[in-house]
């Protein structure tokens, strides 16, 4: 008998912070005026931990649009 690494399903999502695993709460969504359309959004994925410094990284860059419960993280914005 083989060990194998749990599969990692779509309810399984974790932090985009760098070595981070634990569950993601928050998803920041994002956009890079100069490469995406308005409308365009990318998502990373935070847990309470990472939320600010992550919402910091992209704030400087003026790439932040909206925070929200990762529940919601595919609702439209407003």
């Amino acid at each position: 008998m083989t060990d194998s690494a749990p599969e990692t399903g779509p309810d399984e999502l974790q932090c985009s912070a760098k070595g981070c695993r634990a569950d993601a709460v928050w998803a920041l969504r994002w956009n890079n005026p100069k490469i995406h359309t308005p409308d365009r959004r990318k998502i990373w994925l935070a847990c309470d931990e990472h939320r600010e410094s992550l919402s910091a990284f992209l704030g400087r860059r003026d790439f932040l649009r909206d925070v929200v419960p990762v529940a919601d993280r595919n609702l439209p914005e407003g």
